[in-house]
């Protein structure tokens, strides 16, 4: 894998009987380091001048993310293992509940493919079924490229 990939994130959450889709693609910056994949890209937020620096930390059948700047949070994603944490945004903090049912996570020399189904809470509150799908590209794949 290359130091610059190409990452494509994509989430659906379920939340009384709607659908609410969200994909990001982006490039980013990869390292491994003691048996860990990590990836790192910055995040424009709408309407303000700031952004969030994001790293994804993907380790075998876990995956993390830290976010820092405009919103501080790092959630955990291990299977049947619920994680809890603090979400700093603009608006307020919140508590965030992640109850992960499934993670898949595939590796080839030019890509790492990961699948999370889980369940989130906000507040204590049930709030969604959600789905999450990551795809780390390296610069080298036949067909990196922003669509």
């Amino acid at each position: 894998m290359t130091n610059q990939v190409l990452l494509t994130i994509g989430g659906l959450q379920f939340m009384d009987g709607e659908e609410s889709p969200v994909e990001i693609v982006t490039t980013g910056d990869y390292y491994y380091r003691n048996g860990k994949h990590y990836i790192l890209y910055d995040e424009p937020v709408e309407g303000y001048s700031g952004h969030i620096h994001n790293t994804i930390k993907i380790g075998p059948n876990k995956l993390e993310v830290l976010k820092k700047g405009l919103s501080r949070v790092h959630m955990v994603f291990e299977k049947d293992k619920k994680n809890l944490s603090s979400y700093t945004t603009l608006f307020g903090d919140l508590t965030v509940g992640i109850l992960t049912h499934q993670i898949r996570i595939e590796e080839s020399e030019t890509d790492i493919d990961v699948k999370i189904s889980y369940s989130l809470d906000i507040n204590e509150k049930y709030l969604a079924a959600c789905s999450l799908r990551l795809n780390v590209k390296s610069k080298d794949a036949k067909d990196f490229r922003l669509r």
